[in-house]
């Protein structure tokens, strides 16, 4: 996600950040250096140099900071970022099971009925592009039982 422009908004003491689709808050308390009354920001703009998927801030006092489009989609729980943080910790999951299987690769292959490039798509950590229905059934194929926990964040 590509970040349009970037604000310091010192009333509310966060970034506004600006995207295709809608204005994000990032609060200064969460930045590192973190911005104060006796040290301000001087200066933020959007970074090319992360593709425009970050920006870059700098302090009266000289010292410069960046935060990255993906903590700023975290901390405003951002559901497809929740979504693919799950996935990729489902799929670090499944790797670890397959390797310790004692079912072939081919065997799963033919228990999930897909294709090898599917099952290689599948424990793939990069690919996003797979369901968590595709992962449970691997994870199923694999005898582990998924739970979901649902509880009061904390504090």
């Amino acid at each position: 996600m590509k970040i349009h422009r970037v604000t310091a908004n010192n009333r509310r003491k966060a970034f506004e950040v600006r995207t295709a689709s809608r204005v994000l808050s990032f609060p200064y308390a969460r930045a590192d250096p973190r911005p104060s009354a006796n040290d301000r920001i001087a200066e933020v703009s959007v970074d090319s140099e992360l593709g425009r998927e970050g920006f870059v801030f700098v302090l009266e006092s000289g010292k410069e900071g960046v935060v990255h489009i993906e903590q700023v989609l975290e901390y405003n729980q951002d559901p497809t970022c929740l979504r693919d943080a799950l996935l990729y910790r489902l799929t670090i999951e499944a790797q670890r099971r397959v390797e310790a299987s004692a079912l072939s690769k081919r065997e799963i292959i033919r228990r999930l009925g897909t294709s090898a490039t599917q099952f290689y798509r599948l424990i793939d950590s990069t690919n996003y592009r797979k369901s968590v229905d595709q992962l449970l059934t691997l994870l199923y194929v694999l005898d582990c039982d998924v739970g979901l926990v649902v509880r009061t964040k904390s504090a």
